[in-house]
């Protein structure tokens, strides 16, 4: 690993493990479970597509790494100790780069864990969502609180001290002090970092059947019969907000807690538009302006990695490696996206460039800066956004200080709405 002071070009990366014991009753994710097999065939294809696409990086510098899922942490120990390899070997990775995994309770042991250690990892990310075994049961979880407990406790003992939580609220039948208790039991546990979302119910998953009448009957402001009525989901945001910050945990995007400094720099890094890129079926990247996405098809991905290993992919006279070494990510985004997996190819203009600079810095508490928006597109915010800026100011929904502008506590409970105020 390398002095990330060398490089002018910051890059993140993203690693998609879609793999799952079973999926969750709330869960829309690109995920899957798999037999062994599939899943060592998997990891040899993304090894393929990482030495790929790692020689096209060259002028970046990678600070932060990602196993996203799916659970990465079904995988073995020693094919994250792999991919990791791979990652060092092919792109230049900052000394003090965050490397974080997706873990679930049940999937860990001593073992991973040292697989982890010895590989860099330095962040954990363990998704719990309840500290109720009821409220886990209905999620669809593999897990139960005294599971997560043996594993939370374990990776302390392994030596981790940069560990996420994941919780979830608004969940069908929950109360308050249902809530309130889950807070209680994790912030006991003093992890760095906590995220704490509201529940999503998602067309295409088996909550959207039960419960998809009760979500749009609460959006139009009903009465649902099994979810959280809006009032009560916003109470127990502020309950959040109100108890980690008790415990010195601060918000500092609409659903992340952290104490000082253990905020996830690859989600700051995301919101803050710096360029990512994933690797594995359906991962999404942004890079030189482009934004595009891999094959989201197990099968093709697969086939298409094996291919580029053989070297049965060719681009005129030229074999596809041959060719991928002469030519830039960009260049080959433009004229030969199949030869990097790529779907979707979008090269984003100034107009689509601003309002994810509105829409994702917005998330964040600090909110977005005046002057950075003069720097990155030669306009004034004004200019661009006055009337917006205007209308939200006066509804109390945004809020301006010291040369930003970001979201009241009023303008959180409706950050969809407010964000698309600035599509242009």
């Amino acid at each position: 690993m390398e002095s990330k002071h060398k490089f002018r070009k910051e890059l993140e990366l993203y690693l998609h493990i879609p793999f799952c014991v079973r999926k969750c009753n709330y869960c829309d994710f690109l995920s899957m479970p798999a037999e062994e097999e599939v899943r060592r065939h998997y990891v040899n294809c993304l090894l393929e597509e990482i030495r790929q696409k790692g020689g096209l990086c060259r002028e970046y510098q990678v600070s932060t790494v990602f196993f996203g899922g799916g659970t990465p942490s079904l995988l073995a120990g020693v094919q994250i100790a792999e991919l990791m390899e791979a990652i060092g070997n092919s792109f230049s990775v900052a000394s003090d780069a965050e490397i974080t995994i997706e873990c679930n309770p049940g999937t860990l042991d001593r073992q991973k864990l040292l697989f982890y250690k010895n590989a860099g990892v330095n962040r954990l990310s363990i998704g719990l969502q309840s500290a109720l075994d009821r409220e886990l049961q209905l999620l669809g979880r593999i897990h139960t609180y005294g599971q997560f407990l043996e594993n939370y406790d374990l990776a302390r003992k392994m030596g981790f001290e940069n560990i996420n939580v994941d919780l979830i609220s608004a969940l069908p039948g929950q109360k308050t002090e249902d809530w309130e208790y889950t807070l209680r039991k994790v912030l006991e546990l003093r992890p760095e970092h906590i995220s704490a979302y509201s529940l999503m119910v998602e067309e295409g998953t088996p909550f959207y059947e039960q419960y998809g009448r009760d979500e749009r009957c609460r959006e139009q402001g009903g009465h649902p019969c099994y979810l959280p009525e809006e009032e009560t989901e916003q109470e127990m945001y502020r309950l959040a907000g109100q108890m980690m910050n008790e415990k010195g945990y601060r918000r500092y995007e609409i659903s992340n807690y952290a104490r000082p400094g253990r905020e996830c720099r690859h989600n700051i890094g995301y919101w803050r538009g710096i360029s990512y890129l994933g690797l594995g079926i359906g991962s999404a990247s942004l890079m030189e302006r482009l934004r595009f996405s891999n094959i989201g098809s197990m099968e093709e991905y697969l086939e298409h990695c094996r291919g580029l290993g053989k070297g049965t992919l060719c681009f005129g006279s030229q074999s596809a490696g041959e060719f991928l070494g002469e030519q830039s990510l960009a260049g080959i985004l433009q004229n030969a996206p199949e030869l990097l997996n790529a779907e979707q190819v979008i090269a984003l203009d100034k107009k689509q460039r601003m309002e994810e600079f509105m829409f994702l810095g917005l998330r964040m508490t600090e909110g977005v800066s005046r002057k950075e928006f003069k720097e990155r597109f030669g306009a004034e915010l004004e200019g661009v956004y006055g009337t917006v800026l205007q209308k939200l100011c006066s509804q109390g929904m945004l809020e301006q200080k010291e040369g930003r502008i970001s979201l009241t506590e009023e303008g959180i409970f409706v950050s969809n709405y407010i964000l698309s105020e600035f599509l242009l």
